[in-house]
């Protein structure tokens, strides 16, 4: 499943623009065309432009999503539950297991998904998430905070700058998720009690604000991502 609501603030209309001359709808769908073990491709959205730009690229999208699971304050869990239930009703099918594709990660490959719903499955998870480790420098550990008079206080109150004395911190990067069908229908969860991490060492980029459109495009193009 793609999300694609029509009514992003940071970057107003956001699902449809271009890296590398291609929408970042057209990219998801793109990515999902070319795995032939998905039972079916669908796109969520309340917007019917964005609809259209899903099925130029041969996602369908055959129902609308309604306001309340439109605006930025929207559950995301909720979001994906009524595509599930809806993408069941339109195909007749019955799905054990769904896949999240966010089209802000134009960067993800084929074998991101592959490996996250292997990694569900054989692991015995409820649900999985690709993530990117943390760079040091963004540890809790070297993290400060201001006071009222504006001073410098360490985070967790006190700040370590030894490298090998902080662990490795993850955050997630939005390539795929991936949850059962109790997880997020009967559960209501998308990340799970019992979630497995996908981690990907190489650079991603997940776009929320107007440069990150260059970065992903500068990275595609020198193949660094």
């Amino acid at each position: 499943m793609v999300p694609a609501r029509g009514g992003s603030k940071g970057i107003p209309r956001k699902n449809l623009r271009q890296v590398c001359g291609i929408s970042l709808i057209g990219h998801a769908a793109r990515t999902i065309a070319a795995i032939d073990w998905l039972d079916c491709a669908v796109l969520s959205t309340d917007d019917d432009e964005m609809a259209a730009e899903g099925e130029r690229y041969g996602l369908a999208a055959p129902f609308r999503r309604p306001p309340d699971l439109s605006d930025d304050k929207a559950d995301s869990a909720g979001m994906w539950q009524h595509a599930w239930r809806e993408a069941e009703a339109w195909s007749g099918l019955r799905f054990d297991a769904s896949i999240l594709l966010q089209p802000t990660t134009p960067q993800r490959r084929t074998e991101d998904i592959a490996q996250t719903m292997q990694t569900l499955w054989k692991s015995g998870a409820d649900s999985a998430l690709t993530v990117s480790p943390l760079p040091s420098h963004f540890a809790p550990e070297k993290i400060l905070r201001a006071d009222q008079h504006n001073r410098a206080q360490p985070f967790l109150g006190k700040q370590t700058t030894l490298r090998q004395e902080i662990p490795a911190y993850y955050y997630r990067n939005g390539a795929c998720y991936a949850a059962t069908r109790e997880c997020l229908l009967d559960a209501g969860d998308i990340v799970g009690p019992n979630c497995a991490a996908v981690i990907i060492d190489r650079q991603l980029v997940n776009i929320d604000e107007e440069f990150e459109l260059d970065l992903a495009e500068y990275f595609m193009k020198s193949k660094a991502g």
